[in-house]
């Protein structure tokens, strides 16, 4: 198993992986944006070049801003605004029409 699969592999929600590496954080934000946070770490993990040849303490220290910078990206946004997941980024450019514009039309 690799060094960074240790160090994570025991984690499961993103209340543990904040905990773990000792990082403070809002339950609110928590609540709304938990999937963008451990989405959003995924993604500035597999940015990062030389992961296996980093020892353990190094891996940690990373580990620990990487999970910082995502958290703080939604402390700091929305899910919405922040596109982390296709699905949101597809819905850019769909119009939305509202329950009483549909009703005025009819």
């Amino acid at each position: 198993m690799n060094m960074l699969a240790h160090i994570l592999k025991p984690l499961s929600s993103v209340e543990e992986f904040l905990e773990h590496f000792a990082i403070d954080y809002d339950p609110a934000v928590i609540r709304v944006s938990r999937l963008h946070i451990m989405q959003r770490f995924h993604q500035y993990l597999r940015l990062e070049t030389g992961l296996a040849e980093m020892d353990e303490a190094e891996l940690r220290t990373l580990c620990r801003n990487l999970l910082t910078r995502s958290y703080q990206d939604f402390v700091n946004s929305t899910p919405l605004k922040e596109k982390v997941f296709k699905v949101l980024r597809n819905a850019e450019g769909i119009q939305t029409v509202s329950l009483a514009g549909l009703r005025a039309n009819l």
